[in-house]
């Protein structure tokens, strides 16, 4: 029988990006599965490019973020970025542009964090007193945190209004973890229809499929909500 010696950890180390198994690779792991199923390490990998002498980019990156522990390499000078593990003037001043870039694009910006039917009522208070029922899905990150909020539908609410297609397809286009949908009842009574409770059962189920938990459902009124995760 013939033995297969395992590669030590120092000949991982020097193992080339381009030799890794196509899975493995991080333009390629981007690609396919999006920055979210990327470690810091292989984001890292990806700005800079290539390793050094002995290293690859990804062994590379874990050292580097190791030295700048506690996300302190966005604030890093350029000094230290450049005189870290060979890293010179070129990957120094790149990866310095990619954290100022990110501070002025969420310079201003607040990131909800929804979590209570009270949260949800006051991201909906646009719509609470509308005529006409608006049919809301908040899409959330892993750590419940509003990337979007979309208007689904206007009108009574019933299966044919509100599809699962209509639903879920943003969700994975921004590759939400998880959904809250909210509407408003113009009555001003919150107490869920039957057919309220239809389309969630509905929702939770097809959300089941996708792996893409649904929340809650939140009905809103001017002052008063109800969450339907009760009645489910």
């Amino acid at each position: 029988m013939i033995k297969v010696r395992k590669p030590t950890e120092e000949e991982i180390k020097t193992v080339k990006i381009k030799d890794f198994p196509k899975v493995d690779r991080p333009r390629e792991k981007i690609e396919k599965y999006g920055p979210e199923k990327l470690s810091e390490a292989e984001l890292l990998a990806i700005l800079l490019r290539t390793g050094t002498r002995g290293i690859n980019v990804v062994e590379l990156s874990k050292k580097i973020l190791k030295k700048f522990n506690d996300g302190k390499i966005s604030d890093a000078s350029f000094k230290d970025l450049k005189n870290t593990f060979g890293l010179g003037a070129a990957k120094a001043t790149e990866i310095m542009a990619c954290f100022e870039l990110g501070r002025r694009m969420l310079k201003g910006k607040k990131t909800s964090i929804l979590l209570s039917p009270k949260d949800v009522w006051e991201r909906m208070a646009d719509l609470r007193s509308r005529k006409k029922e608006n049919f809301v899905v908040f899409y959330l990150d892993s750590r419940s945190q509003e990337i979007k909020r979309e208007i689904i539908s206007i009108g009574t609410l019933n299966e044919s209004l509100v599809h699962p297609r209509e639903v879920f397809e943003p969700a994975i286009k921004n590759n939400a973890a998880s959904i809250i949908i909210s509407h408003n009842h113009p009555s001003g009574n919150v107490e869920p229809s039957e057919a309220d409770i239809n389309i969630t059962k509905k929702l939770v189920n097809a959300g089941k499929i996708l792996d893409i938990r649904i929340i809650d459902h939140v009905i809103v009124a001017d002052g008063k909500w109800t969450s339907i995760k009760e009645f489910c």
